[in-house]
């Protein structure tokens, strides 16, 4: 339970809740949390106060940096630009695996937390020489009221918007992100519905639902699938992942196939390289045409290749660019076929500063 005494200043009252009695029913998530007085979501970041679902997170963040967007990762989004990244506390989802265990794990307190207003990290992504500006390190949408405000003034200000989510939010929430000034989605799939229901207590269907959803508003679609041993990497999760994938999202929506490490809860060791490569083999075979392997580093499968002659248009090491040879209009040099990419390519060196 929450206590509240006077309502602190900064607390927030949530745009997307309806009222059952004296209860409160979040309409953030598909968690859909229904909160007696005084008590708070799975998320930790919303409580009803006097019928009142507020947000006591607004502006806590937990850390912020500059990051190349394609650690995110994003490689057909402002590839090369690096994105004034933060993020607060909480999560919906509560992966057991999770590496940003304490930050996902830990709920905001509005009365230590430091706070940072919408203004102050638009003018610090600018002072610092971003491109843009992205919600990560824990789920995006725990932070949504302030999302909406940060993006809002970023687009204003000529910086890109996007997140790095479970693909968990409601279908208003999302749209509203869009409105907000978020044209980058790229989210997490978990594995199969058995991955969900085993591991999660939760419905992937939302996930694609909302991918799909974010296409049709306009938004650049990415997808990572973190292949754990154990949890989704039995070959018919894998194929059925690849399957729901082109059913949905179609051929051009990047799919992310990456390496998990051992973190909080679970000791299982890394996943084996053959296997990773076994699955992005299948999802070319299948007809994904920009296909990677994430979390090995130096691997052939960072680099984008023309799905018609089979070209590397786009050389990476890591998380930087080496090499651009698209031409203006984003074709391949060699056989002119058109690559989708959002936003201009940015040529600089990787940029990646810790600020707090």
């Amino acid at each position: 339970m929450f206590s509240v005494g006077v309502i602190n200043l900064m607390l927030k009252e949530t745009p997307l809740y309806e009222r059952v009695g004296k209860r409160v029913r979040c309409g953030i998530c598909e968690r859909r949390c229904l909160l007696e007085p005084g008590m708070k979501g799975t998320c930790g970041n919303r409580v009803n106060v006097d019928g009142k679902l507020m947000f006591i997170g607004y502006g806590r963040l937990s850390a912020v940096e500059s990051r190349p967007i394609e650690i995110k990762p994003y490689f057909h989004y402002w590839p090369g630009s690096s994105a004034l990244t933060f993020s607060n506390w909480g999560c919906n989802l509560l992966c057991p695996w999770c590496q940003n265990w304490h930050l996902s794990f830990r709920h905001p307190d509005p009365d230590s937390d430091s706070y940072y207003p919408p203004e102050e990290i638009v003018e610090l992504a600018l002072r610092m020489g971003d491109e843009g500006l992205c919600a990560s390190f824990n789920e995006p949408t725990t932070q949504f009221e302030y999302l909406l405000d940060v993006f809002e003034l970023g687009s204003r200000k000529g910086l890109y918007s996007c997140i790095v989510s479970n693909g968990y939010m409601s279908l208003r929430a999302l749209e509203m992100l869009a409105e907000s000034g978020m044209t980058g989605f790229k989210a997490d799939i978990k594995g199969c519905p058995d991955s969900y229901r085993r591991f999660l207590g939760a419905d992937v269907e939302v996930v694609y639902r909302n991918a799909r959803r974010a296409l049709d508003l306009g938004l650049h679609v990415e997808m990572v699938f973190l292949l754990i041993p154990g949890v989704n990497s039995g070959k018919e999760c894998i194929e059925w992942v690849i399957k729901r994938h082109l059913d949905l999202l179609g051929p051009d929506v990047p799919l992310h196939i990456n390496r998990y490490y051992p973190a909080f809860k679970f000791s299982e060791p890394p996943t084996p390289l053959p296997l990773l490569e076994w699955a992005w083999k299948r999802a070319r075979e299948e007809g994904i045409n920009y296909v990677y392997i994430g979390n090995v580093p130096g691997h052939p499968a960072e680099h984008t290749y023309c799905p018609k002659c089979g070209k590397a248009v786009i050389v990476r090491s890591g998380y930087e660019v080496l090499e651009y040879l698209l031409d203006r209009d984003g074709r391949c040099p060699r056989c002119n076929t058109a690559i989708p990419i959002t936003g201009s390519y940015v040529r600089k060196r990787i940029r990646w500063r810790h600020i707090f």
